[in-house]
């Protein structure tokens, strides 16, 4: 079973006490954005075989967003991080890099 820790309350929640929201840092696009954009970004979303970046709501704890950094082959967990932070925090690269030498932030962006 998959288990994350909420960075806001520190709690070391099972995936049945939290929800996934899907594909963390997406660009949203405001009003007068073009049909493409805005169908891009409600659609189009990355499924990739490896390290992903998600969204996940402590649902049954403290209710708040958070990112989480997880490998999708073998649910290896990096670290989890605030929701409104742009991009991971430095010692989540570092462990992911660490575990995928090569692996770029650079490509998510």
């Amino acid at each position: 079973m998959l288990t994350l820790k909420c960075p806001y309350c520190g709690v070391d929640a099972e995936e049945t006490e939290l929800h996934a929201e899907g594909e963390a840092h997406l660009k949203r696009f405001g009003p007068g954005s073009s049909d493409d954009d805005f169908e891009s970004y409600l659609f189009m979303r990355e499924n990739p075989k490896g390290v992903h970046f998600e969204r996940w709501r402590h649902q049954s704890g403290c209710g708040k967003f958070f990112h989480a950094a997880r490998c999708t082959m073998t649910l290896q967990v990096f670290g989890t991080y605030p929701a409104q932070t742009l991009e991971p925090p430095q010692d989540i690269k570092d462990k992911i890099s660490a575990t995928y030498p090569g692996w770029s932030w650079r490509e998510f962006q």
